[in-house]
């Protein structure tokens, strides 16, 4: 693991880090934030890509959100860029954390289609947080084409970004649920339920959905 600036680590702190035991980790994460030490960068990063824990990810956001954005940005903008589908997520997942709106531009088609669905729910996630005023329409039909992918999870994770959206989104609601495929019909209408009712189940919304595409005729 890397350090930045030059400045040493504790290697007792690395260590702790990639520990086996995942309270180790934790602890270690949870030290690495309170300190807050911009040497830690490179190592808190690199330990994202691979740390298997969500509670030890979650702190080490929480630790990568405590160093200065003008380094922890750069460095987590590239990797959007690894191989390793978990390195992108949780560079996708700090960054909504972080919140600097110069990172728009990197959230590309590309990661917002990513076949890797973690990747893609981060994504998502990140591009409503981050999206400019005046893209959120753009937004709101490239999220769209994302409609009926994956699991029911998968898919409550799509609806629950477009619907953050706001109005802007009906539109794009309207036109998918008189898609010839009965599946994004479903997704669409069960998304319009959210956007009238967040509170609403999205797994009842869903089934009763399919319900409403086959009785309207939908081609199957």
């Amino acid at each position: 693991m890397n350090s930045t600036s030059g400045q040493s680590v504790d290697p007792r702190l690395l260590a702790a880090l990639s520990a086996r035991d995942a309270s180790t980790r934790l602890q270690a994460a949870l030290a690495a934030g309170t300190h807050a030490d911009p040497a830690l960068l490179g190592a808190l990063v690199d330990r994202c890509a691979v740390e298997s824990d969500f509670f030890v990810r979650d702190m080490l956001t929480w630790a990568l959100t405590r160093l200065p954005a003008e380094l922890t940005v750069p460095r987590l903008r590239a990797e959007l860029e690894s191989d390793g589908g978990q390195a992108r997520s949780q560079a996708l997942h700090t960054l909504s954390k972080i919140g600097d709106p110069t990172v728009w531009p990197s959230i590309t088609s590309a990661l917002l289609r990513d076949p890797d669905d973690d990747v893609a729910r981060s994504a998502w996630r990140a591009a409503v947080v981050l999206v400019p005023d005046a893209e959120c329409e753009a937004l709101a039909t490239e999220l769209a084409t994302q409609f009926a992918r994956g699991d029911r999870d998968v898919r409550r994770s799509l609806s629950r970004a477009l619907t953050s959206l706001g109005e802007v989104i009906a539109p794009v609601l309207h036109r998918a649920t008189t898609s010839a495929d009965p599946e994004v019909r479903a997704h669409a209408l069960a998304t319009e339920q959210l956007l009238r009712d967040p509170d609403a189940a999205f797994d009842l919304d869903i089934d009763a959905a399919k319900r409403v595409a086959a009785l309207d005729g939908a081609p199957c």
